[in-house]
């Protein structure tokens, strides 16, 4: 995170003695990135944070991946994935892996029911909420999160998901941190003028608080001989018994509805739309906004080639002018696979001309490695994206 907060009771001075009322001392945890160099949280915890009476073996939904092979542009329907009236789904254990590789894994939930206590010990997580509202119940405190909101967490955060109502949520696993593009970023860490969003548009946790309880698992998702695997830890008291907390290195929100859109002449190209990145991986947006204002300008994307990466779009809102006949809609992701050049789908180039303003929503996830098919993606494929440059407009 760029920059410092603290929440609840902490001492004045860090790695000293911090007491109750009664006398009793507390607990000091230091949870930080990258080998004590980098961002980094001291809590405070009632009870020591190590203790374990019991673990055993779970396993995470399912994870396997085979190759987008032959190579082709795909469109997955979310919105099928999960019945309407398909009820005790948690956020966790319901997830369905859409895409992935070596860096980044995607994932799709339609979550009514409260999570399992949860600590992804692989990477951090970046939740996005299609619709619906949920409390993110952590160590830090609890972060209520909504339509549009991105929820980081970051790794090893011990949490749950607790949706109020329901809540679609769109996941992004990654195998590192996520945070701000470094270029939006001066070299002590603070937002600069040309930033698209800034500090105040970040929300943090409420005030931690102490929870009374005992034998609590905790889902632990981590690495294992095949890659993913997981363990359940049974502590003997409640894992949120922190008094206070301070640092630079917690969970937070962001909605994207907070992004001010950076627009040209003509136009921009996808790294202005940029809000997040992680290793391999860099995490867009594309919202409401004015578009290019030449003459003779041309507002939806020119066809390109991204040599490098597979590009991920997540439809959220709006009504995207660029895939107009495509069939997708709200909730569809296309996957635009490197290799393949891709652009706005016949007739969009024409209608285009002359448009003020585009009223569309929309996460992007760009990858540098190539993505394979997760079961999720098996499942929910129309089968015929890929032609639909083909047709007449």
């Amino acid at each position: 995170m760029p920059y410092y907060r603290a929440a609840g009771r902490v001492p004045p001075k860090r790695h000293t003695q911090h007491r109750a009322t009664d006398g009793s001392l507390y607990y000091e945890e230091l949870m930080g990135e990258e080998g004590f160099s980098s961002d980094s949280s001291l809590l405070y915890h009632v009870r020591v944070p190590s203790a374990i009476s019991a673990a055993r073996t779970w396993d995470p939904p399912e994870q396997s991946l085979v190759p987008n092979h032959p190579l082709l542009p795909r469109h997955l329907e979310t919105h099928r994935l999960f019945p309407p009236d398909a009820r005790g789904v948690d956020a966790v254990t319901g997830r369905r892996l859409l895409l992935g590789n070596g860096d980044v894994r995607l994932l799709y939930v339609v979550a009514d029911t409260a999570s399992p206590y949860y600590r992804n010990a692989i990477g951090d997580e970046c939740l996005y909420v299609e619709s619906g509202s949920a409390v993110l119940e952590t160590v830090f405190g609890d972060l209520p999160v909504g339509e549009g909101d991105y929820a980081i967490v970051p790794r090893a955060t011990t949490h749950r998901i607790v949706p109020e109502g329901g809540a679609r949520l769109y996941v992004i696993e990654a195998n590192s941190h996520i945070g701000p593009a470094r270029r939006y970023l001066s070299k002590n860490g603070q937002f600069l003028e040309h930033a698209p969003y800034c500090e105040r548009d970040l929300r943090g946790p409420g005030s931690p608080r102490v929870v009374e309880g005992a034998d609590v698992d905790v889902y632990l998702k981590h690495r294992g001989p095949d890659g993913v695997a997981g363990t359940v830890h049974t502590l003997p008291h409640h894992p949120f018994d922190v008094v206070g907390w301070d640092g630079c290195l917690y969970p937070y929100a962001f909605n994207i509805r907070d992004f001010e859109p950076i627009t040209g002449r003509v136009h921009q190209p996808p790294p202005v739309h940029q809000v997040f990145e992680g290793a391999g991986f860099v995490v867009c947006n594309f919202v409401p906004r004015k578009v290019d204002y030449h003459p003779l300008a041309i507002p939806v994307p020119y066809y390109h080639s991204n040599v490098d990466s597979d590009e991920v779009m997540f439809y959220c809102g709006g009504d995207y002018e660029a895939r107009k006949g495509s069939g997708i809609g709200p909730g569809s992701i296309s996957l635009h696979p490197g290799g393949h050049p891709h652009g706005p789908q016949p007739g969009a180039y024409e209608r285009a001309i002359g448009a003020e303003a585009f009223d569309e929503l929309a996460v992007m996830v760009d990858t540098f490695r190539p993505l394979s098919l997760g079961e999720a993606a098996r499942a929910c494929d129309d089968g015929r994206y890929a032609y639909t440059w083909a047709r007449t407009p």
